[in-house]
């Protein structure tokens, strides 16, 4: 009896399509990926005439991208690895690329709906009205933001093999970046400012918030968008050198 092997396609589309199945079995997570900024867009809501709607946004939008990438793909990778589930899929017939790919394109679709949430939260309730020219750069810019973040899962993943070390390490990042980054904005932190503004929050922040404006970006804003290329190469290339298709 001779053996169908499915097409590359085929094989990318069923991947997909359970990809997408099991992230809206686990919706509660994908809510609170998305809450996390809405309530901070919420709580900033009197800061929006004071230092602006497109800079509130932007941290907004990259404290979500954060958690995308820290506190969701990390994990879940981590997890399915720990359970077994690439090894048997690499059983299949289908090539190890498009198992990562059907996984990237489902958080892909995660940073459109977070960018969108955010958004639209931020027209309705904070009153934040950008042109339409601001909202597609800044959607572009949030896509580029988010591969940067992971990446850097990915590197976390490939260097840690244990789930539960895994999980810690990504939540004590996501922390640093949050704390970091937020609290730098404020009077009194400047001594800091110099670090933030060429990490990986401060380059995404910055390209987010310009894309917004798309008439204020400058060599200081192409620099953090190169830059934010640069972060996501090199956290992709650790990531995939040393990721282990199992735990053992």
């Amino acid at each position: 009896m001779q053996t169908v092997i499915p097409t590359t396609s085929a094989a990318l589309r069923s991947l997909l399509r359970a990809d997408f199945i099991a992230q809206w079995r686990n919706r509660r997570s994908v809510i609170l990926v998305v809450l996390v900024p809405v309530v901070i867009l919420f709580a900033w809501k009197p800061l929006v005439a004071k230092i602006g709607g497109p800079f509130v946004l932007g941290n907004c939008i990259t404290i979500g991208l954060n958690a995308i990438g820290l506190m969701g793909y990390s994990n879940a990778i981590a997890r399915d690895r720990d359970k077994g589930v690439f090894q048997r899929l690499r059983v299949a017939p289908t090539p190890s690329w498009c198992i990562m790919l059907s996984r990237l394109f489902v958080q892909l679709a995660m940073i459109i709906i977070l960018t969108l949430a955010v958004f639209i939260v931020g027209y309705y309730a904070d009153k934040i009205s950008i042109s339409a020219r601001g909202y597609v750069t800044a959607l572009i810019t949030a896509i580029f933001g988010g591969a940067l973040y992971l990446g850097l899962a990915q590197a976390i993943v490939g260097l840690v093999k244990s789930p539960e070390t895994v999980n810690a390490v990504s939540r004590l990042v996501y922390f640093i970046f949050i704390m970091v980054g937020m609290f730098a904005q404020f009077p009194g932190m400047q001594v800091i400012e110099p670090v933030v503004r060429y990490s990986p929050y401060g380059v995404v922040k910055d390209i987010v918030s310009t894309g917004l404006q798309p008439a204020l970006w400058n060599q200081d804003t192409t620099i953090s968008f190169l830059l934010t290329i640069g972060y996501t190469i090199v956290f992709a290339g650790i990531g995939i050198r040393n990721f282990k298709w199992n735990s053992k």
